[in-house]
């Protein structure tokens, strides 16, 4: 396969509408005027750089801007692997004029805002990976094609596939997305655009993702340096009516137990957004509850949702201009909701509103929460559904791109809490946020069941995102490359219960397994007067053998999945830590099981 450069094409935002400028396109260095706008590229052996800027008198609001190739010499069928958008978002391999785009298949606005960068639907046939893609053919000998993004911070890079659009050359198009999202680029002004890179000639599918990943995170300056965690966590058995009482019920059966962190999740909070007062169901404070854990000997853990903030919460009531707007038509239409929890609750049926994060009070706020949950004794704090600053909407500063709202957001966080503290992302655009946070979720949740029926689907095309096992499991193969190459990989957490639950205990040594052999964090989230001795020998075997495949990852070698093209579900993890797993994706079965003695 080869990448033969095509066009260069630039998405405006005009009003209500998006105009496409188009300018063919040889691979020659230079600049190329598209309307109001100019892109200019410096073209190397196998890295682009590019930058965009406004040749106009006035302010220009950009989509996106984008390379397109064709992909010359290829052998149908094509199979892509999709890296997907945030923490859940399926990540596996799809087959170009075989799969779809979700998007195209479900309506739902808001799952489209936090499962893509471009939240509106994708073009009929249109395949697409997020920062990164590897493509492959059926051509005997044909190595694979990487093509990524060098960064995140700035924009987004989607990598969209399509059958030729030619009759006369039927080839299919790579279009190497910046996408922008509207931002608005001031006369005269020059925005760098992240590197394009491809690679290809000889090294295998997670080779090249590995070296992808090392340049990103070694550029980035990635925070890949914290101890293996093993920690414990209430949510997958009390989900949000978690009470101190359960709380403390456990932190005294964990003294049997190997914990170093134990964290608080979802349902301690006053409200979605007043992170800072417990509910009724906590008479403690934040204080009391941290020195009860380190009392303990552990370290205190606390999720927050720091860019959601209820309708008829403190925050919202007292600082309503802190609210990204929605926007229709250039006329604000009252605050952007950027998620929905009916579980939450919050005045409008769980609908939740998101912080402007380009807003300097806001993100004063944020940096005053963080420092105080630190100051309270919480070093270790699990921040979640925090692709919300990237829903399309109106914002203080509409020259900053959804990467940027991000990225501010997270950097705000950093600071208060400071340079020591473990910040833990979850729900969160992978892209955005290398060298800020120490770990990363990377798959879908788990649940106390292995797979979902197509019967259970809330929304055409994302059951892949709905909480289950077999989902975890994907993603766990899928992106064990990022382990200690952009961050700590955290799988999600263990399912060690035998009682109150679906998931039969072949099923769960099979996910135990998975997260042994990728490294990643070994987290657990029962309640521990349920657990038996067989539960503390595979969580003593996870450990031990997880903590070898992490040193093996250390060492600049995480896990690798062999089949990562071969089908829509890899089944196959190897690290040279010491053990190597076959699954059978379907039915949560360990088909190949060996292990070394990681001493």
């Amino acid at each position: 396969m080869q990448l033969v450069p095509l066009a260069i094409d630039v998405v405006l935002s005009e009003g209500d509408t998006s105009p496409t400028l188009t300018t063919p396109w040889s691979g020659d260095t230079g600049a190329f005027r598209l309307g109001p706008v100019e892109v200019h590229v410096e073209v190397g052996p196998n890295r682009t750089k590019w930058s965009v800027a406004n040749q106009a008198t006035g302010a220009v609001g950009i989509r996106s801007v984008a390379l397109v190739y064709r992909l010359m010499d290829s052998t149908p069928p094509i199979r892509m692997f999709r890296n997907g958008y945030q923490s859940w978002s399926p990540t596996a391999t799809a087959v170009l004029g075989l799969d779809v785009d979700p998007s195209t298949l479900g309506g739902h606005e808001l799952l489209r805002a936090a499962h893509h960068a471009d939240q509106r639907p994708a073009r009929a046939g249109e395949l697409r990976s997020e920062w990164t893609t590897v493509l492959a053919d059926d051509a005997p000998g044909e190595s694979p094609l990487l093509v990524g993004f060098m960064g995140g911070d700035h924009h987004d890079g989607t990598l969209r596939l399509v059958p030729g659009t030619d009759p006369g050359q039927p080839a299919p198009e790579l279009r190497a997305e910046a996408f922008l999202g509207d931002a608005t680029l001031a006369s005269g002004r020059v925005r760098i655009l992240h590197d394009v890179v491809h690679n290809g000639g000889g090294p295998g599918v997670s080779e090249l993702l590995e070296e992808w990943a090392t340049s990103i995170g070694r550029e980035a300056g990635a925070r890949t340096q914290a101890d293996y965690q093993v920690g414990w966590c209430s949510w997958y058995q009390y989900f949000h009516q978690v009470t101190e009482h359960d709380l403390l019920a456990n932190l005294t059966e964990a003294d049997r137990w190997p914990f170093d962190v134990f964290q608080i999740d979802d349902g301690y909070q006053a409200a979605i957004g007043d992170w800072l007062d417990t509910s009724d169901q906590f008479p403690s404070d934040l204080s009391g509850l941290a020195s009860a854990i380190r009392g303990a000997g552990r370290t205190p853990g606390l999720w927050l949702a720091p860019f959601l903030v209820a309708p008829d919460s403190e925050v919202a009531q007292r600082h309503p201009d802190w609210l990204a707007r929605r926007t229709v038509g250039g006329v604000d239409r009252g605050p952007l909701r950027t998620w929905w929890n009916p579980a939450w609750g919050g005045g409008l049926d769980g609908y939740m509103y998101g912080l402007d994060t380009t807003h300097p009070d806001a993100l004063s706020h944020l940096e005053h929460v963080a420092a105080a949950v630190v100051d309270a004794g919480f070093p270790y704090l699990k921040l979640d559904f925090t692709f919300s600053p990237s829903v399309d909407g109106g914002y203080a500063d509409p020259g900053q791109t959804p990467a940027e709202r991000v990225r501010s957001g997270f950097d705000a966080l950093r600071r208060g809490a400071g340079s020591d503290a473990f910040l833990l992302g979850c729900g969160v655009p992978l892209a955005h946020v290398v060298g800020v946070v120490d770990a990363n979720r990377i798959g879908p949740d788990v649940a106390p069941v292995w797979a979902l029926g197509r019967d259970e689907e809330i929304v055409p095309g994302y059951l892949g995102t709905q909480p289950a096992t077999a989902h975890a499991l994907t993603n766990t193969l899928s992106r064990s490359w990022m382990h200690r190459n952009l961050w700590l990989n955290d799988p999600d957490c263990l399912m060690l219960r035998s009682s109150d639950t679906a998931l039969g205990p072949e099923s769960a040594r099979t996910w135990a397994r998975a997260v042994a052999v990728s490294g990643g964090m070994a987290l657990v989230s029962d309640d521990l007067s349920l657990l038996d001795g067989k539960a503390r020998a595979l969580l003593d075997e996870v450990i031990a053998l997880g903590r070898a495949s992490d040193d093996a990852a250390r060492q600049g070698r995480p896990a690798r999945c062999p089949d990562l093209l071969d089908g829509p579900s890899p089944s196959r993890l190897h690290s040279i830590g010491g053990s190597t797993l076959e699954t059978d994706p379907t039915t949560g079965t360990t088909r190949e099981w060996s292990t070394r003695d990681p001493t």
